[in-house]
């Protein structure tokens, strides 16, 4: 027997249960993962929240619990020759991933193999913002020369992002409270404060304009880089339900090829860092469930299994 994260309804943590459950094995064309660390995303409780976000990932109710993790591999099945036991490895395993053990199919769900360099509990951050940060700055093209605002840039997926764009050359300007200014400077980018006098704030930082904008929380930036005169064809969201006229929104699955592998060779080589906000063990997933919801995070949470 080992241990999961399940929730038989749909609600706020108290809905999650750690329960004993029979170990899954891997089958045909599968492996087994020994969790280690499970990186939690605001997605994560959304899903557990909501129905229809639900069955639009396709998690169906009982359901475990998270998508990303990392972890080694402990059983291969047959028909499988790119793992063998012993790897290293993290990856997306929806709806079940806070749990000691997953059992992913390679050839359909993300799995990668851990470098040298990259611990186990920052690999379990990668899969979901990592795919979506690289989206949003690859869909802008941001390069060298560009001023970037990066909305929500101290949240799980703009530590990604502010950093991405740093590394392809831009100036980074990132929003959020007052009390992030020191988190965000830390990670290479110029905070400004979000809310009302934006759009002014961010003129006086960058008199000679905006050249793109990421806008990771709502819609806010996203309009206030339309008033700064940011073309649309260079501003996206990830989380707007009505996004300004033009503006697109993009999400993981638009992430550009490799973009995991190239994301952990600047952590293995040190030009990346993630930030973990706070660790919890699995007996403790309520508190950090209800630290995701709140969303005043200033990096990742995760969920520590085994070592």
């Amino acid at each position: 027997m080992s241990r999961a994260a399940i929730h038989e309804q749909f609600g706020g943590p108290e809905v999650l249960e750690i329960r004993q459950v029979a170990d899954p094995h891997a089958g045909k064309g599968q492996v087994r993962v020994r969790v280690t660390a499970a990186g939690l995303n605001p997605v994560d409780w959304k899903i557990a929240a909501a129905p229809d976000l639900a069955e639009m990932f396709g998690v169906s109710l009982p359901s475990g619990f998270g998508n990303d993790f990392a972890g080694v591999v402990d059983e291969v099945g047959e028909g499988v020759s790119e793992f063998t036991v012993g790897d290293r490895v993290y990856g997306g395993a929806r709806g079940r991933a806070v749990a000691d053990y997953v059992v992913i199919d390679p050839e359909s769900e993300t799995l990668l193999r851990t470098p040298e360099g990259v611990d186990d509990a920052t690999a379990s951050t990668l899969v979901i913002a990592g795919r979506t940060a690289d989206a949003a700055i690859s869909t802008t093209a941001v390069g060298s020369g560009d001023t970037v605002l990066v909305g929500g840039a101290a949240g799980g997926v703009g530590i990604f992002a502010g950093q991405l764009a740093r590394h392809a050359g831009a100036r980074v300007l990132g929003t959020g409270s007052a009390s992030t200014a020191g988190f965000l400077s830390g990670l290479g980018v110029e905070p400004v404060t979000y809310g009302e006098g934006l759009v002014e704030r961010v003129r006086d930082l960058a008199p000679d304009g905006v050249t793109a904008a990421v806008d990771l929380h709502g819609s806010d930036t996203a309009s206030a880089a339309v008033s700064l005169g940011v073309p649309v064809e260079r501003i996206v969201t990830i989380a707007s339900q009505n996004p300004p006229a033009g503006v697109r929104a993009v999400g993981g699955g638009h992430a550009t090829p490799g973009a995991l592998e190239r994301i952990t060779d600047l952590i293995a080589a040190g030009e990346l860092r993630v930030p973990i906000a706070a660790t919890f063990p699995l007996e403790r997933i309520h508190e950090a469930m209800e630290l995701l919801r709140e969303g005043h995070v200033h990096g990742k949470i995760v969920i520590t299994l085994a070592e």
